[in-house]
């Protein structure tokens, strides 16, 4: 059997809240709209800008730390793999969606910047003088190692 490779990676930015449910039987699903966005000049020399919304599906523990933890406007890594699906609309017509099932994802802002919150230097030493403010962890979030979202 020959070997293939199904495997997205996206950074972007969340556009809405997560929507999560449960399905029948309590699974936890959230589902994720984010942007990508590249830009480029074009041939007269005014820059342009072309942004792609993804869908991306999480499940069980994964879907409950993105309702947990994310929010609109977040930075995130999303990994996992292309899954194209159709169904039967109410209409009776066919549907189809492309989404991204999530199997990794990772928060990358911090503040509300979009940029990570570290406390170091770009050299990896702890800056001087730091005041860092870590009010926005709750203590139920700094309580164990299953709870932490990574």
């Amino acid at each position: 059997m020959s070997r293939s490779l199904n495997k997205a990676m996206i950074i972007g930015n969340l556009g809405a809240d997560p929507e999560v449910r449960s399905t029948g039987s309590g699974t936890r699903v959230a589902t994720l709209s984010v942007a990508t966005s590249r830009g480029w000049t074009d041939r007269s020399g005014q820059a342009q800008e072309k942004t792609e919304w993804h869908r991306v599906v999480a499940w069980d523990k994964l879907a409950e730390i993105c309702e947990r933890y994310l929010k609109k406007g977040d930075r995130v890594y999303v990994e996992g793999r292309i899954e194209y699906r159709q169904w039967e609309g109410q209409d009776g017509q066919t549907r189809y969606t492309t989404e991204i099932r999530a199997r990794e994802m990772i928060m990358l802002g911090g503040r509300g910047d979009g940029a990570p919150t570290t406390g170091r230097s770009s050299r990896g030493e702890p800056e001087s003088g730091s005041d860092e403010d870590y009010s926005d962890f709750s203590s139920e979030a700094l309580m164990g190692e299953d709870d932490l979202p990574f």
